[in-house]
């Protein structure tokens, strides 16, 4: 039992293996198809064999009923011939004239010998009957005579049992005096000797109707001891019309299709040699076809394997070109890998390593050197944007390959990669002692102008140095740290190198804990507004006020706007900030009377943001603060870059009804250009000129300058920073509508703007 369970598990394992490959597959496939549609066109065979045998024992059929209605006429006209000759023979109509039963039997006797037939009588119109049936009944023999006396003559007679054909001659003499009648058999023996003369034994019978339960019909097929019988039924003339008969005729199908059954073994022999030889024949195709299919997965699972192979091409069908073509992709796929490799590590506009391949060189440094010192310089070109934006990207995409070539010119001992924009950077073994000496020489070769597409191009560079290992452990640490030198370095003015400082990595991890802090600020409610009122001069009261932010951090306490505001502006928290600011602004300010309008400051990052109307007219709906109530104040920094669309933005805003106001008036490039192009609805004059009232006269000029202007443009002026009454009376002097400074109050809380209020109504100014 045991080596039988083994053998049984080899051989499915075995079968397993088979059946998963290509070639049995097919052989299976294919000889399965081949044997099916041999078994389809076996069994067509058969039906047609089936089809065409009913087919001709159906006509053979109709042939015998042909036959024995011939051949029963025939015999019925020489019976009623020879009743005729003996019915008009004078003789014989006197012996039934004078009832001479013996001449009768006599004469009967002398024709049934001479036609060579079963049964002669005689039948009286009174119902005697002359001569001797044996075994007809009295029943029989009224019913014969009233099947004569309603003139039926001639047809099938059944007595004692037995079938007859029988004619009957009418005797009269002159007046009908009775009925010659001749019979002969038609018994199992007559009707079989019928049926030799049709090509197959048909069988016949005659049966009562009634008796039989069979119906007259056309050839059926019934079922008989597990043989398929095809019978035909139908009636024949009968003398008697109360007991009619049926002529009954049957084939044995099975029996017929027993000599078509050598055909049809010899057709499945046949059949089963050709699947056979179509599943060798198949197998050994398909053994070929194959053979190369195997080859290209092996190869492809080389491939796959990060292997090179290829496939030997044998013919030239389509096998050969698949071979072909798999050879070509291999080939391309290779070119493609060491092409996507090399974009993988290198930059694809100047062809220098990129951040990754920096990343793993610092690594290798750092693993193969040990302890040794080499130098990380960071590089980013000053100005490079505006190069975009006046020259276009093809000019400085140029400008970076020329900037690539030099630096590999001034350092070739470097390890130069490209970081993306216009960020570079370089690994200078053992360069502690050189590090400060090839920063000097990268800003200077940098900084020298640049011939690029016919234009001079004048750039310069900013640098960052971290040296290794004391500034970094690792890649992450050491490029964190240059990027950070980097920065420091334009922020001290550009065009220069920085090293990195412990305390710059300091300030970094402050900024980023205050950016985290910012960015919960407003969810935790930190945020708050403070307050400053603008004091109408020719109202002699506080027309507007300023809503300034504050944020009171709860372990920072009070937060500088100086310090926050700029991180908020770069890193897009100045958005929901500044939407939560001028909501707040909104609903404080529609406490207040109606003739005090809020001023809140919008950021440029703020301004260009494409929700920036919706924003403001939600905030006006919300408060239901009327719009002529709501000062917005921008910088001169937002015509920088795109004048048309911050005029339009303008425009826009202008068009809720709200007004603006131009911030630190006089410390932009072009102000006097955007007066012409914007009517604003103030001017408020930078802090700088106030401070310089009581220490230059120039000052005083420039302020009379500015009022002076914007009276004639109708647009109101403010003046921020003022602190002492001296200022004051100067720019009441000069036609300053506003001011603003801790002269009247600093930046309060809401809660307090009411008691300011009534403190400055109690104290109003004088003229």
């Amino acid at each position: 039992m045991t080596h039988y369970l083994a053998i049984t598990r080899l051989w499915r394992r075995w079968v397993g293996r088979l059946q998963s490959t290509l070639t049995l597959r097919m052989t299976l496939f294919y000889g399965m198809l081949f044997l099916g549609v041999s078994m389809l066109s076996l069994y067509g065979t058969r039906k047609a064999i089936e089809a065409y045998a009913e087919q001709a024992i159906r006509r053979e059929m109709a042939v015998g009923s042909a036959l024995f209605d011939r051949i029963a006429a025939m015999q019925v006209s020489q019976m009623a011939q020879a009743g005729n000759v003996l019915a008009s023979d004078f003789g014989f109509r006197e012996a039934v004239g004078t009832s001479d039963a013996p001449t009768i039997i006599s004469a009967l006797k002398s024709l049934q010998g001479r036609f060579d037939l079963q049964h002669a009588l005689f039948v009286g119109v009174d119902g005697t009957v002359v001569g001797h049936v044996p075994g007809m009944s009295a029943d029989e023999k009224n019913q014969l005579f009233d099947a004569l006396d309603r003139g039926r003559e001639r047809g099938v007679a059944r007595w004692g049992g037995q079938n007859f054909m029988a004619a009957a001659s009418p005797v009269r003499a002159p007046v009908l005096t009775g009925w010659v009648i001749f019979a002969r058999t038609m018994g199992p023996a007559d009707l079989r000797q019928i049926a030799r003369l049709s090509s197959i034994d048909l069988h016949p019978r005659i049966l009562p109707q009634a008796e039989s339960g069979i119906r007259a019909s056309s050839v059926s097929e019934v079922r008989r001891n597990g043989e398929r019988i095809l019978m035909q039924a139908r009636a024949v003339p009968t003398l008697v019309e109360s007991a009619p008969q049926l002529l009954v005729l049957e084939y044995s199908l099975t029996h017929a299709l027993r000599d078509y059954a050598p055909i049809l073994w010899a057709l499945f022999g046949f059949g089963g040699l050709g699947a056979m030889l179509a599943i060798a024949g198949t197998f050994v195709a398909s053994r070929r076809l194959a053979r190369p299919i195997v080859a290209l997965e092996a190869a492809a699972r080389k491939v796959s394997a990060g292997q090179h192979a290829e496939v030997a091409v044998e013919t030239r069908d389509e096998i050969g070109q698949l071979a072909r073509s798999f050879n070509r992709m291999v080939s391309a796929v290779e070119d493609r890998e060491r092409q996507i490799a090399h974009m993988a590590f290198h930059d694809s506009l100047t062809g220098l390593p990129n951040r990754t391949l920096l990343r793993e060189q610092i690594a290798l440094a750092l693993n193969r050197h040990g302890s040794a010192n080499f130098a990380l310089f960071c590089l980013d070109l000053d100005n490079f944007k505006s190069v975009n934006d006046t020259l276009g990207h093809p000019t400085g995409d140029a400008l970076l390959c020329e900037v690539a070539t030099r630096l590999g010119a001034i350092c070739p001992q470097a390890f130069v990669a490209r970081l993306g924009g216009d960020e570079f950077a370089l690994i200078l073994p053992d360069g502690n002692g050189s590090a400060d000496q090839i920063g000097r020489a990268l800003v200077k070769a940098l900084a020298q102008p640049f011939d690029v597409h016919g234009h001079r191009i004048v750039t310069g560079t900013s640098i960052g140095i971290v040296l290794a290992p004391q500034d970094g452990q690792d890649a992450t640490e050491l490029l964190k740290n240059a990027d950070l030198a980097l920065h420091r370095a334009k922020d001290e003015g550009k065009g220069s190198h920085r090293f990195f400082e412990s305390a710059m990595d300091a300030e970094a991890q402050a900024r980023r804990a205050m950016e985290i802090d910012l960015h919960d600020a407003l969810r935790k409610g930190e945020l708050e507004l403070y307050f400053q009122p603008l004091f109408g001069l020719s109202q002699n009261r506080v027309t507007a006020f300023e809503a300034l932010l504050r944020w009171n951090h709860p372990e920072r306490g009070m937060v500088s706007p100086v310090q926050f505001i700029p991180l908020a502006e770069e890193t897009g928290l100045i958005i929901p900030i500044g939407e939560w600011a001028l909501h707040e602004a909104c609903r404080i300010a529609a406490t207040w009377a109606d003739d005090i309008r809020i001023a809140v400051n919008i950021s440029p990052v703020q301004f260009r943001s494409a929700t920036l109307n919706s924003i403001v007219l939600q905030a006006l709906a919300r408060s239901g603060l009327a719009p002529h109530r709501l000062e917005l104040e921008i910088t001169e920094s937002l015509f920088i870059d795109n004048v048309e669309a911050t005029l339009g933005s303008l425009h826009s805003l202008r068009a809720l009804g709200v007004r603006i106001a131009l911030d630190d008036f006089g410390t932009g490039y072009s102000s006097l250009s955007y007066l012409r192009s914007f009517p604003f609805d103030k001017l408020k004059i930078d802090r700088s000129f106030i401070v310089d009232l009581l220490a230059h006269d120039g000052a005083t000029a420039i302020i009379r300058a500015i009022t002076t202007l914007a009276d004639a443009l109708g647009i109101e002026t403010t003046a921020e920073g003022v602190e002492s009454s001296e200022q004051l009376e100067i720019l009441r002097t000069e036609g300053c509508n506003q001011i603003q400074g801790y002269f009247f109050s600093r930046p309060i809380p809401a809660g307090q703007v009411a008691a300011l209020l009534d403190k400055l109504s109690g104290d109003r100014l004088a003229a």
